[in-house]
């Protein structure tokens, strides 16, 4: 029998914030923030990350000198990916801007309750970091075009829509199943759907086009890295405390379809050669990302063949200091510490 969940209260005055009994779901907490006593110290890694990665689009330069480079320099195709990827981008961040507290109202931790708020705060900066580039970048008359693609790419408005589905199907019907269905969409839509495009920019500056747009595009990558972790960690907190609720099949699963979803519309997006990503290399690039993830989870790789990044100008171009920190082990070590953050850890 399905079981359904119910959202946390408002206010509980007969909740139990004791740490000891306490589990990421389904606790009868009093939701007050009692930060002094938290249990998930891997939240408190990456409140501190999330905390001092701060950043507005006001602080990249440089755009304006893209905006030349992009009537000028860019063949016709990538024009047409510029514009189209940016399009799905901006649908991927708008959506969970407005649902992450869906999830977030049946979380029982409070800490892991404030790195949700900050992701959904992340996400409408990278809402508005979209919009500075279009508004600095394209030309007026195109950028309704852009925002609503979807209204005439069928590609676009199928992918968008099976988004949609899955997190209204938790909506609709809040049931354990659902809620486990949410949360592995959260965690490939963060971890595989951004990827081919932010490997395109990349791609791009790597032969001195767009740099600027590539260095948006890097800030929101660091915070996007947080937002895997996340759910990464979320995905095993349930194994742990809610066996019954996981289901490694059905995140398998879901896995392919995410895989076989971007590969599918990046070589849509991306439908003459670009220099530097063949439709070959985007096959093996997400296949090799996906297997990536599912390491972060403990779990094998779903596509044994593929065992390299076969973008190899992506390492170096991402080999920036704040982007070391163990995301692929689910830590985050790399980070300033303030006196101010450094909460009580009682267990």
């Amino acid at each position: 029998m399905t079981k359904t969940m119910k959202a946390n209260l408002i206010f509980n005055p007969k909740g139990n914030d004791e740490v000891a009994n306490r589990t990421i779901i389904k606790w009868n907490t009093t939701w007050l923030f009692q930060l002094n006593a938290t249990k998930y110290s891997w939240a408190k890694s990456l409140y501190q990350v999330m905390i001092w990665n701060f950043w507005v689009p006001e602080k990249v330069s440089g755009l304006w000198d893209d905006a030349v480079q992009f009537k000028e320099a860019l063949t016709e195709d990538e024009r047409r990916a510029y514009k189209w990827i940016l399009s799905f981008l901006i649908f991927l961040d708008s959506i969970q801007t407005v649902n992450l507290p869906n999830f977030n109202d049946y979380i029982t931790a409070p800490e892991v309750n404030l790195i949700l708020s900050i992701q959904a705060y992340q996400e409408a900066i990278h809402s508005q970091s979209y919009a500075t580039m279009l508004e600095t970048i394209v030309a007026s008359h195109e950028r309704d075009e852009i925002y609503y693609f979807w209204r005439t790419d069928k590609h676009l408005l199928e992918r968008n829509e099976f988004i949609g589905w899955i997190y209204q199907d938790f909506i609709d019907d809040p049931s354990d199943e659902n809620y486990f269905r949410g949360i592995i969409w959260n965690f490939l839509l963060e971890s595989i759907y951004f990827y081919n495009g932010f490997a395109f920019f990349d791609t791009l500056a790597d032969q001195g086009k767009m740099v600027a747009t590539d260095r948006m595009i890097n800030f929101i990558r660091r915070d996007e890295l947080t937002h895997v972790t996340i759910f990464a960690n979320l995905i095993k907190e349930i194994k742990k405390e809610f066996p019954e609720m996981y289901k490694e099949d059905v995140l398998l699963e879901m896995m392919d379809v995410a895989v076989k979803q971007e590969i599918k519309w990046s070589k849509h997006i991306l439908w003459k050669k670009i220099i530097g990503m063949s439709h070959e290399n985007i096959e093996n690039y997400t296949k090799w990302l996906a297997n990536e993830r599912l390491n972060m989870l403990g779990i094998k790789p779903l596509y044994d063949h593929v065992v390299t990044n076969p973008y190899k100008h992506l390492d170096r171009l991402q080999d920036q200091n704040w982007e070391k920190g163990n995301f692929f082990e689910s830590t985050v070590t790399n980070y300033s510490q303030s006196s101010a953050m450094n909460w009580s850890w009682d267990f």
